[in-house]
């Protein structure tokens, strides 16, 4: 029982990880979470007033379960599972982190700088998350689908279109990540 508590290796994950996908292409299904948006409005009834929600949203049902699951999961990992003592920071990254006002997690798994509820407390970071979610949303049905519909699903199915999503991800993370925080933390 002391395995399910402890931090998995990567090749562990990566490997149940490719073992789902398999099953998930064998029954024809693809995997991603931000499809489950378009289910949800769907259910919610905005199929009468946008033709793009008018869709059997029952045959998706299969995909909401991933999503409660990994809500239900993330929750117990982190309130039950979680050993924020092996979490290792490179020290250039918390030396650039602090350069923008954001103290290293000290024995949790993410600064509280950025997800302590103390950010409610400020109207410009409440509107970095509004617009960032409106962004990200738009992104990913832009796109056809979010980073584990294209990364996980696509690049298993060899699509090329995913493939590119995937790199746009990755160049758009780095761009986030050295111009635009320091930007907007400033």
């Amino acid at each position: 029982m002391e395995i399910i508590f402890q931090t998995w290796p990567w090749y562990v994950s990566g490997f149940i990880i490719g073992l789902i996908m398999l099953c998930l292409i064998y029954f024809g299904k693809t995997f991603g979470m931000s499809s489950n948006l378009r289910s949800l409005c769907s259910i919610a009834g905005l199929g009468r007033k946008v033709s793009f929600f008018d869709f059997d949203w029952k045959s998706q049902r299969w995909n909401l379960v991933v999503v409660a699951g990994a809500m239900i999961g993330g929750f117990v990992a982190v309130n039950f599972m979680s050993d924020p003592s092996n979490v290792a920071i490179n020290s250039q990254t918390i030396e650039q982190l602090a350069a923008m006002g954001i103290d290293a997690p000290n024995g949790k798994l993410m600064p509280e700088t950025l997800f302590g509820t103390q950010i409610f407390d400020s109207p410009k970071i409440i509107l970095i998350l509004l617009v960032g979610g409106l962004l990200i949303g738009f992104g990913s049905r832009y796109a056809g689908g979010c980073t584990s519909g294209h990364a996980i699903s696509g690049l298993s199915n060899l699509q090329i279109p995913s493939l590119k999503a995937v790199i746009g991800f990755f160049v758009g993370g780095l761009i986030m990540a050295h111009f635009l925080l320091p930007l907007l933390l400033s």
